[in-house]
């Protein structure tokens, strides 16, 4: 019988697999996109930005709005205060939000059973539950300079598979690690993917960096497209380009 998880993949539109990231610094700005985009895409990703700017409010301007939200806070703390946060991200409504996975095992599994507790007890919705692997930003010398001695591809996979041991949904990486991470956690494992950029884009701050054909076709759930929408001069044609690749990477 196929998970549920993969009845979403074989049901939702490549249209609503597609996240922006709302990476701005006013209410004023989300409220524009969120109107103008929300028949386009699938999800809106708030992140610290955002967040520390408006808070709830900007969840709640989003979710009136009739947007599904990916709160992209990356949680990181001692488990007790990280699974505090993620139930008052539950309780906020948002569909997925994620947590760092280095922060530990034992985080990561007081996390899922604090929100599933809130959710039976709640009558809430369950969200997506992931766990950020190594940051798209990031290269081999990054992760040296901090003390990491293991290669990208190694740390992701040894991250991931501790997301999976937590019983987490899935993780957040880079589109490049997509195949590893599939022959080590399954199809039913899901994987956002941030690092999206149009063939003829801009990498920015970005390092691991894959087209979106390439990242649909490498089996991502979900992509996240932040600048290459955003500072579009029309962001509507940009989106709809966007989804338009998807697809062609999902035949």
């Amino acid at each position: 019988m196929a998970s549920k998880l993969e009845l979403v993949r074989k049901r939702g539109s490549m249209r609503d697999r597609l996240i922006v990231a709302l990476d701005v610094d006013s209410l004023d700005q989300a409220k524009k996109l969120v109107k103008l985009l929300a028949g386009e895409v699938g999800m809106f990703k708030i992140g610290k930005q955002l967040f520390t700017h408006a808070g709830p409010q900007a969840v709640q301007l989003i979710q009136d709005l009739g947007g599904e939200i990916f709160l992209d806070l990356k949680f990181h703390d001692i488990p007790n205060t990280v699974a505090k946060a993620a139930v008052e991200a539950t309780r906020l409504g948002v569909k997925m939000f994620n947590v760092h996975a280095s922060g530990s095992l034992e985080m990561m599994r007081m996390t899922v059973k604090e929100v599933e507790r809130v959710c039976r007890q709640g009558k809430l919705r369950r969200p997506i539950m992931l766990a950020v692997t190594v940051l798209t930003s990031l290269n081999q010398d990054d992760l040296q300079r901090v003390g990491v001695e293991h290669e990208v591809v190694d740390q992701v996979v040894r991250l991931a598979l501790l997301t999976k041991e937590a019983a987490m949904d899935g993780v957040v990486a880079s589109p490049q690690e997509v195949p590893v991470i599939r022959k080590a956690c399954g199809r039913s494992f899901m994987i956002v993917t941030p690092g999206i950029r149009p063939s003829d884009g801009k990498r920015d701050d970005q390092q691991r960096v894959m087209t979106p054909h390439d990242a649909v076709r490498g089996g991502v759930d979900y992509i996240v497209v932040g600048r290459p929408i955003l500072e579009a001069d029309d962001p509507i044609g940009a989106a709809r380009a966007i989804v338009a690749d998807m697809e062609r990477g999902g035949k």
